[in-house]
């Protein structure tokens, strides 16, 4: 195998003479240097400034701009009537639904505010412990004799 590694070559022609610029005339990389005429490109100390692309217009200030991310809004995870029909079959013992029992059961993402929607049916009166409610989906908990407890003020 050792035989094989010290006689490995690169393919012939992918190897090329350095271009020595600089050195005279009769280098043919003499004058200019191929750095060209005049221009911050041909000055020494000249370094390409971040998202330059040769004086055409960069990508950054191509593509077009609009809309508004704002910094403080709060995402809440969305958990409907039905979601909680389904957990309520599974837990027939279970008459309190809390956020911190959904983060520990892996139902919602752990830290994230909740928000019950009104989509399906209860099955029964439970209370309902959340950050946030829709309007029809609070009515919806009241109507079998739930309780809702909003968390958030």
């Amino acid at each position: 195998m050792s035989s094989i590694l010290h006689s490995l070559r690169p393919a012939s022609g992918a190897v090329h003479k350095k271009k020595r610029v600089g050195r005279g005339e009769g280098s043919g990389h003499g004058g200019t240097s191929t750095r060209g005429h005049k221009g911050d490109q041909s000055r020494s100390g000249y370094r390409v400034k971040r998202g330059f692309e040769g004086g055409q217009m960069p990508y950054q200030r191509r593509i077009p701009k609009f809309g508004f991310k704002n910094p403080f809004r709060v995402a809440y995870f969305p958990l409907n009537l039905e979601r909680i029909s389904t957990i309520l079959q599974a837990h027939p013992d279970l008459d309190e639904i809390t956020p911190e029992w959904l983060y520990a059961q892996g139902v919602v993402r752990a830290g994230m505010p909740i928000k019950i929607l009104a989509r399906g049916e209860l099955v029964r009166a439970v209370t309902i412990k959340a950050h946030k409610f829709s309007a029809a989906a609070q009515a919806a908990i009241e109507q079998v004799g739930g309780k809702v407890v909003s968390l958030s003020s």
